[in-house]
């Protein structure tokens, strides 16, 4: 039996330990496609309005399609600084049921309409001063925009609220 260096084994299991963050997934429970779809919903929309449940899933599943983004649900809401601190590891209770009906929606193929393209969000009534955000949409105390070349960009402000467009 050939023996490892200890060196190595270090290596080996830090290495490991990265790969398991990178990926969204904690050393103690790997979270399903819908337990990570909830947990966005949760901490960036819970006591939102159907509408910005749905955004924010739609979001997701933007960032799971394009290659500047991990190709997983649970890759994109565990990327390090891209939604709400401690998503993945903060506890949540049980999901309440319209976060979980509208996570198993989205994952099922729903989208919010006028999301179109977007695969970022912010608090509404926060305002920034670059010039490549094209909002799209204002839904759920969230202000939606895709990042464009600034003379590509035509809603240059988030337009009024909308909220009533998904079903149920």
């Amino acid at each position: 039996m050939t023996k490892i260096p200890h060196s190595r084994l270090r290596l080996g299991a830090v290495l490991a330990s990265a790969l398991l963050v990178l990926t969204g997934c904690s050393m103690f429970h790997r979270h399903t496609e819908l337990e990570c779809m909830e947990r966005a919903m949760y901490f960036e929309a819970n006591r939102s309005s159907r509408d910005g449940l749905i955004a924010v899933g739609s979001v997701v599943m933007n960032r799971v399609q394009s290659n500047q983004f991990p190709n997983s649900v649970c890759g994109v809401v565990g990327q390090k600084g891209q939604f709400a601190p401690g998503i993945m590891t903060r506890r949540m209770d049980k999901a309440p049921p319209q976060v979980r009906e509208a996570a198993r929606a989205v994952l099922r193929g729903e989208r919010h309409p006028l999301i179109g393209n977007a695969m970022f969000f912010h608090t509404a009534g926060h305002r920034f001063s670059y010039d490549n955000m094209h909002y799209v949409l204002v839904a759920g105390g969230n202000a939606f925009y895709e990042k464009r070349k600034n003379y590509l960009v035509t809603q240059p402000v988030p337009p009024r609220p909308i909220e009533g467009m998904t079903g149920r």
